[in-house]
């Protein structure tokens, strides 16, 4: 998944500014070439902590809504955690206003919701899990994955005009990850969701 992202800064010099969205533990900048500022949004702050990798991060925000509303950015990427936000949406039609001209949403997820991701989360972690604990990993993972990929897709598909998709497995509906690729978002909705008035926004 992270090297899907990081896919269209390979063997590149250009410079692109870059948002990521549920950074975590920074891991995803060992797949991402210096070329150009980084920021990222991220509300656990004890993850990245400590890390070498905070002297390449320009700005931290705890949440997207903080992100002031001149800011563009060439990339907005996330990898696994979509799946986990509540209020999707909103997030997913901040990035659209926050995209530059060309600018691309970049988004792995695991494909929740679907056999072949049951499938492999039951066969290891969650048998682990038991085997450990005596509990069903299962219910962790209701409360954990709150939008499945299909729920994703879907709202990608409302906010931007150009979205395109490839899977790890067969079919967005038979594999085990999903990566889209999202640009040209339709700013009016954008601005309904975000609840920035789309009357006002320019994009540059």
């Amino acid at each position: 998944m992270h090297k899907q992202v990081a896919k269209d800064m390979l063997d590149t010099q250009t410079r692109k500014v870059t948002l990521e969205i549920g950074a975590g533990t920074l891991n995803q900048l060992q797949y991402e070439p210096e070329v150009g500022p980084y920021d990222i949004v991220e509300p656990f702050s004890d993850l990245y902590k400590g890390s070498p990798d905070l002297n390449r991060i320009r700005h931290i925000y705890t949440d997207i809504s903080e992100i002031p509303e001149n800011n563009r950015y060439d990339r907005i990427t996330s990898v696994a955690t979509f799946e986990h936000i509540c209020d999707l949406p909103e997030v997913i039609a901040h990035c659209g206003l926050l995209l530059a001209n060309n600018g691309r949403l970049r988004v792995s997820i695991p494909s929740e919701g679907t056999l072949l991701w049951t499938l492999g989360w039951k066969l290891t972690t969650g048998l682990e899990f038991r085997v450990k604990y005596g509990l069903d990993y299962g219910v962790l993972m209701k409360h954990e994955h709150v939008n499945t990929a299909a729920e994703i897709g879907e709202l990608l598909r409302y906010f931007f005009k150009e979205v395109e998709c490839s899977v790890f497995g067969l079919t967005p509906s038979f594999s085990f990850y999903q990566f889209y690729s999202c640009g040209d978002p339709v700013i009016e909705r954008c601005g309904q969701f975000a609840k920035r008035p789309p009357i006002e926004h320019q994009r540059t």
